[in-house]
């Protein structure tokens, strides 16, 4: 299966049913199951943004799954569609945001399983763990 490392609070939005894309600077012709792992990082600047969620972070673990279902090159329409949807969620961020991954059927897992990432998108030998 295809994981994807996702710094927090981000990862944790995308679990809680908040962030329905994820954003990266290159494109990727995958589509279909997609672990979100929490990456170790905790971009802490963003906290305060998202103390109205009341989320609880994971760092470093697999915290849940979803389909990755289209990705789409981001332009200012793009932005100001998402900015209507959750402007909370899809203000700016300090990333590059050339393509948004659009994420559907998340689940989240009841007990997060600990794993060290990867960049890109990386296999995940479900059978190994």
């Amino acid at each position: 299966m295809k994981g994807l490392t996702v710094k927090e609070p981000w990862a944790t939005l995308i679990i809680e049913g908040l962030k329905q894309y994820e954003f990266r600077s290159w494109k990727t012709k995958y589509r279909g199951k997609i672990l979100i792992h929490a990456g170790a990082s905790l971009e802490k600047d963003m906290l305060p943004r998202f103390s109205c969620y009341d989320l609880n972070y994971n760092c470093g673990h697999i915290i849940g799954e979803a389909e990755l279902v289209d990705c789409i090159l981001v332009d200012e329409k793009f932005n100001e569609e998402l900015k209507e949807l959750n402007p909370i969620v899809y203000a700016k961020s300090n990333h590059v945001e050339n393509y948004a991954w659009k994420l559907v059927n998340v689940v989240k897992y009841d007990k997060p399983i600990p794993y060290k990432g990867q960049l890109g998108l990386w296999n995940y030998d479900v059978d190994k763990y």
